[in-house]
């Protein structure tokens, strides 16, 4: 078996000069055998730790800086614990309405909805539609989704937000007397109209939406609020400044990047070829079009927020382009924007990012794979 460690030596040109363009310490992606995998024990299940222990066969190793999370064999997959760090800096209460706009492949998602507790609400959305059906298998697979829904949609001009209790008995609908078919509990079983509807986008070939397609609603919990809703009013677009009072709790973007903080996720592409990972992660065109998304799904995400709510900005890159620069550019833009101190941070083994309140997550300092962390909260203006 080829050895899985990736040397300075064993990575090609390209992506050197990309990190040394970006400060970037190659040695970090030799360190893949000393990081541990992670996993997130859901709450109050303590006492099966034995009976999980002999089931996987190996030791559990308790995070003493992240409740919940134990250290495993690099054998198993988890969730990183930075990962796990960036969900709860968001700091969500139960009861209140929380928004993941890039949810897939869903492990923040399910961590998300185990911190509601089944009361309030959240909306998981992504624009490729079999990466969202995964989070919903896992919703499901753990119980986690009666107040849960999920569109397929493009995060960066989704509008939906969180259900307004005045439309489930019909004031305020913006529906057509003619058009209000309601939604029953929701159900696996797809009528014959959305399966032809399904088959005629296959074969399109479109694998993502456009910006201006109509968001698909695949998942709903019967709690979710959408049971007995029309689906007109399920799928109601906000209104300019709607958000600021009706708006969402909590915002999660979590936005697409490089991955070149991912360890594990960079060590593929010795497999997969280096030529993959020019096309990727160092294309310069692409690397551009990412700080534009980046930026779009931090803006769209702040818009969908109310007034005193939080949003948590990360990404798994370590490059300043991605990261710092995103959030000065946005700051920028934003007079109603402001960093906010994470207070659980204190004890996290984790560094400062350039901009004042920001932080950033490293394989040497942090024995997990690179993450980056802001914190917003939107002010009164």
């Amino acid at each position: 078996m080829a050895d899985a460690r990736s040397t300075p030596e064993s990575l090609p040109p390209a992506f050197l000069e990309f990190l040394q363009e970006n400060g970037l310490d190659p040695m970090m992606y030799s360190m893949a055998d000393t990081i541990p995998r992670y996993i997130r024990l859901k709450p109050g299940m303590e006492a099966q730790i034995p009976e999980i222990q002999s089931e996987l066969k190996c030791h559990l190793d308790k995070v003493s800086w992240l409740p919940d999370f134990y250290a495993i064999p690099p054998q198993i997959y988890g969730i990183d614990a930075a990962s796990g760090a960036a969900v709860l800096a968001l700091d969500v209460q139960p009861g209140e309405h929380v928004l993941d706009l890039c949810a897939a492949p869903g492990a923040k998602l399910c961590m998300l909805a185990d911190m509601l507790g089944g009361r309030g609400s959240l909306t998981g959305v992504d624009v490729a539609k079999h990466r969202l059906a995964a989070c919903r298998t896992m919703l499901q697979k753990y119980s986690l989704g009666d107040c849960c829904r999920l569109f397929v949609a493009d995060g960066t001009s989704f509008s939906i937000l969180p259900v307004n209790s005045s439309l489930g008995s019909g004031e305020g609908s913006t529906c057509l007397k003619d058009n209000g078919s309601t939604l029953s509990e929701w159900t696996s079983k797809r009528s014959w109209k959305d399966r032809q509807k399904s088959k005629k986008a296959r074969t399109a070939g479109s694998p993502h939406l456009t910006s201006t397609s109509e968001p698909e609603l695949i998942y709903y919990g019967k709690h979710s609020g959408l049971v007995g809703l029309r689906k007109c009013d399920a799928l109601r677009p906000s209104a300019d400044d709607e958000a600021q009072t009706s708006g969402y709790d909590k915002v999660l973007v979590d936005a697409e990047c490089t991955h070149d903080g991912s360890i594990k996720h960079i060590q593929k592409f010795e497999f997969w070829g280096w030529k993959t990972l020019d096309q990727r992660v160092l294309d310069a065109e692409r690397t551009d079009d990412l700080h534009h998304l980046q930026l779009r799904l931090l803006t769209n995400g702040f818009k969908l927020l109310k007034t005193g709510g939080s949003l948590v900005y990360s990404t798994c890159s370590l490059t300043v382009a991605q990261n710092e620069n995103v959030v000065q550019q946005f700051l920028c833009k934003h007079s109603s924007a402001e960093l906010q101190k994470i207070d659980s941070a204190d004890s996290w083994p984790c560094r400062s990012g350039s901009i004042f309140k920001t932080l950033r997550f490293d394989p040497a300092t942090s024995q997990t794979s690179g993450l980056f962390v802001a914190k917003f909260t939107k002010l009164q203006i």
